[in-house]
């Protein structure tokens, strides 16, 4: 039992019996939720949080439902029969009349008041109507909707391979038939009429007029996370919870994950399968329209146009139904549309409405535009952000935009032959919005050094360097602040510009490569073109994400598209973001960045929205980061704030993380910028691992700042010999920087430690030399003998030099108080560097009966504000050695009691 709200207590459903930490996770998420508050939660890897979350949330949610429908139920039975009993309405009048006269009541106030309580005694009796609708409608489908499909399977099988067959021909049609009529029309590449700026907002052309399910949203649980991989490992954990059989899960994904249309798949890029979809369904409802019109006007001829197959609005409701009544993981979604001849994508938007839980990737909820078109609705629902470790920067980085010098030429060189080429058949507005956008991509370009009409690899930058602006300053100096960048935002999305561009790109690619006239007949510009051209197929890679960061934003399929979510940034807050102006070299490799400073302002109508909102993770520290940067900047009121951090499962003497001072010969260690590269520094450092390397069993993960610093202690022990020592007891191993080798080298890391384990011989397992922020830091499994050791050298402080960074710290000083006398900016470092050096050491323990060592090689990690930044389940067993002696006998003995233990079992 866990204490649950008020003077109750709450028995939570469980798979098993929980440990008492999970028990009391769940007793806290039960408040959080009921009292509607924002709670930050910490549980270590191991201790089973995502099964404490479901267990605990979707326990709180039925109850919730349970007390909804009592109340509902008391209010019917108890209110009803007293205020619409004819005695009981004339009884009410008399007495009404009475007092009238007697001046005891005003008579129009008790009518207002008893017209109030038949109006919500009419809501409660709808809420009831539409819950036991619902309730026998699920009901129905589980009985018979195996039925209801299968006797049309092979039907609407033949009906859709017929229909592919169709579409197939259409297309091969079109492509074969170069007539001239169709070259000349082009329909697809036109530019629909723009009519107005303040024209309604158009509709989702994915949910179209037959979208007549929409229904209102039960209240339920979105549970977004990091990766894909993580959404599907939760949602096998649903089904194997309790609640696996009755809860309704919808699991969303994008149109890359989640499309079964095998030509549209093929796009590859996101931007093009989502454009495609969506001219498919436009097709659709024309194709529609025309069939209405035909009636009427049998002799009108119509284009064919290329519809989807599979959106099929019956076929998509059968599987909306399907995708309500059994937990389903995307891939099993996948196959289930593919065998049903109905579009996932659409049909999991369908179950939102109705389903109790959500299950999505943070790209989702965290950006505005492709929440709302998803068909999320936050409102007093509960939100659940797990692996959020680093939500604020996944926040910025979705919110952050870079273009280059290169991608500005082409997308005027692409522009303006499209320009050339349609200038008769484009309306007037058409015209002034095109005009404005070349003149703008002109004006970024001088603002890099660069000239349109000339290759941009042969302009030299004359003065290299990087600037940072405020918006209204770049604005200025770019000399488009006199332009509605909200009017040109709007005129992107409605016209499909980006799209419509590529597409007349993609076609006409020979032509549109050559100079529209004489004056920019440059060859080297029609060679760069060309380059661009033959290296990416149409589809130019504007920039590289962090792979850590799960490419938040996808490859955009031109320069266009890219350029356009630039502009779109730029109409933030002025005191929001910077743009960072870096040139160097050429104009090609120039470019500019929006770089987002208050996450906050993207987050704040997320908790606004929200009744409660969960934020989790295995290592949360340093909380106050979340807190001030944030939460407090998005409204949240110290009193609504939660926070819950438990301890291990692990018994305490499983693991021994040591502060270590200095090394075997004295030398303190100290790893700063200044000193790091001293050979003194270096040949301590390396004599700490070899007789580590000695004592402890099994692999040892070693951690260095960056892949420079690594590199250069690796050629050090080389060279003085340290390497053949460290070699003599333990196979050395290197990060690789190749994401496509971390596998090979993490498999031949393991093959190693479980040979010298099962041979006896000199060599005890193995070293593994990774970097911190690396493949190797976040994600990877160390448990057991693969790490039973992490070693952390030094402090891996982020560069300060770097001008984004120190915009970021300005921004912090600047809007923030002082915490303990020490300024927002320099907070913000030690932060960085924390949550870093947390995420490399909680790698190695990973289940209950996991032990490891964990050694901090520098003294400054015995400063109170940085030790208070490790986990609590960490800092807790910290102890600090000044010398090395203690240290390694204190490590010898701790392995010799963990096999002692071993072998007794």
């Amino acid at each position: 039992m866990a204490e649950g709200t008020g003077q109750t207590s709450t028995k939570f459903l469980f798979p098993f019996k929980p440990y008492s930490i999970q028990e009391e996770f769940m007793a806290a998420l039960y408040n959080v939720l009921e009292e509607g508050k924002i709670g930050i939660f910490e549980s270590p890897t191991g201790t089973g949080k995502s099964l404490s979350l479901i267990c605990g949330a979707l326990t709180w949610l039925k109850d919730f439902e349970e007390k909804k429908k009592r109340e509902a139920a008391e209010l019917l039975e108890d209110r009803l029969p007293q205020q619409w009993q004819s005695q009981d309405l004339q009884s009410s009048s008399k007495k009404l009349e009475a007092k009238s006269l007697e001046g005891e009541l005003d008579w129009i106030t008790e009518f207002v008041q008893k017209k109030a309580e038949r109006d919500l005694v009419d809501k409660l009796k709808d809420e009831e109507l539409r819950r036991k609708k619902r309730e026998e409608r699920l009901e129905q489908m589980r009985n018979n909707v195996q039925h209801k499909y299968a006797s049309k399977r092979k039907r609407d099988a033949d009906d859709t391979e017929r229909l592919i067959q169709m579409s197939k021909e259409v297309m091969t049609s079109e492509q074969a038939s170069n007539t001239d009529a169709l070259d000349k029309e082009d329909e697809d590449f036109i530019l629909a009429d723009y009519e107005s700026d303040d024209e309604k907002k158009s509709k989702d052309p994915g949910l179209s007029d037959e979208d007549d399910l929409e229904e209102e949203h039960v209240t339920k649980i979105y549970y977004c996370s990091r990766t894909h991989s993580q959404l599907t490992q939760f949602i096998h954990e649903v089904k194997k919870s309790p609640f696996g059989k009755e809860t309704r899960l919808v699991s969303l994904g994008s149109r890359q994950n989640l499309c079964v249309n095998e030509e549209v798949r093929s796009l590859k890029s996101v931007q093009l399968i989502n454009d495609r979809c969506l001219e498919m369904q436009k097709n659709k409802r024309a194709d529609r329209k025309g069939s209405e019109d035909e009636q009427e006007t049998p002799k009108r001829k119509r284009k064919s146009r290329v519809t989807c197959p599979f959106y099929s609005h019956e076929q998509m409701q059968i599987l909306r139904d399907e995708v309500l009544l059994e937990v389903k993981d995307i891939e099993q979604l996948v196959s289930l549309g593919k065998e049903m001849n109905a579009c996932p994508y659409y049909a999991s938007r369908y179950a939102i409405p109705p389903a109790q839980l959500v299950v999505m990737p943070y790209q989702t909820l965290l950006h505005s535009s492709t929440r709302q078109a998803s068909g999320i609705k936050l409102k007093g629902q509960i939100l659940v952000i797990d692996e959020a470790h680093n939500l604020i920067d996944t926040i910025t980085a979705i919110h952050s935009y870079m273009v280059t010098g290169s991608q500005l030429c082409c997308a005027h060189s692409q522009l303006s032959q499209y320009l050339e080429r349609y200038r008769s058949r484009l309306k007037a507005k058409n015209l002034m919005y095109i005009k404005q956008i070349l003149y703008i991509l002109v004006n970024l370009l001088k603002v890099l050094g660069g000239k349109v009409g000339q290759n941009p690899n042969m302009q030299k930058i004359s003065q290299e360097g990087t600037e940072l602006q405020s918006i209204n300053d770049f604005l200025f100096r770019a000399q488009f602040d006199n332009i509605n960048l909200f009017k040109v935002q709007r005129y992107y999305t409605k016209s499909m510009l980006s799209r419509k561009l590529f597409g007349f790109v993609e076609k006409y690619q020979d032509s549109v490569l050559k100079p529209v006239s004489a004056q920019n007949q440059t060859a080297a510009l029609v060679d760069f073109l060309q380059s661009l051209n033959e290296k990416s197929s149409g589809q130019v890679k504007l920039h590289e994400q962090e792979e850590t960061l799960e490419k938040e934003q996808p490859l955009m399929a031109s320069p266009m598209m890219h350029i356009e979510g630039f502009l779109f940034a730029l109409t933030s807050t002025n005191k929001d973001g910077r743009v960072v102006i870096q040139k160097q070299g050429t104009v090609s490799q120039s470019s500019l960045k929006f770089l987002l400073l208050n996450p906050a302002v993207h987050f704040a109508e997320i908790v606004k929205e929200s009744r409660a909102v969960v934020i989790a993770g295995g290592t949360m520290q340093p909380v106050a980061e979340f807190k001030d940067q944030l939460l407090f900047t998005s409204g949240v009121s110290a009193d609504r704030l939660v926070e819950f951090s438990c301890g291990h499962v692990i018994p305490p003497e499983n693991i021994l993380p040591i502060i270590l001072c200095s090394g075997p010969s004295g030398q303190q260690l100290e790893f700063t910028f200044q000193k790091r590269d001293k050979p003194q520094l270096l040949d301590e450092c390396g004599r700490v691992l070899v007789n580590l390397c000695k004592v402890v069993p099994g692999g040892i993960v070693c951690f260095f700042p960056s892949y420079e610093y690594e590199n250069l202690v690796y050629k050090h022990w080389e060279k003085t010999g340290l390497l053949v020592q460290l070699e003599a007891k333990k196979k050395i191993f290197q990060e690789p920087k190749k994401a496509s080798m971390v596998e090979h080298v993490l498999s031949e890391y393991s093959r190693c430690i479980q040979h010298s384990k099962q041979t006896a011989g000199p060599i005890t397992g193995a070293l593994l030399l990774s970097v911190v922020g690396g493949k190797m830091s976040e994600g990877i499994n160390f448990s057991d003998d693969l790490g039973r050791c992490v070693v952390m050298i030094g402090m891996p402080f982020p560069n300060v030099n770097s001008p984004e960074l120190q915009e970021r710290m300005a921004y912090l000083d600047k809007t923030m108080t002082k915490n303990d006398g020490k300024s927002p900016g320099k907070v913000l470092l030690e932060n960085l560097c924390m949550k870093a050096v947390n995420q490399s050491i909680g790698r190695a323990i990973r289940h209950r009966e996991d032990y490891a060592n964990i050694m901090l090689l520098d003294h400054r990690y015995t400063q109170p504000r940085i030790l208070s930044k490790l986990p609590g389940w960490i800092r807790g067993q910290t102890r600090t050695e000044v010398s090395f002696g203690p240290a390694l006998g204190a490590i010898g003995k701790f392995f010799r009691n963990r096999k002692s233990l071993g072998d007794a079992m």
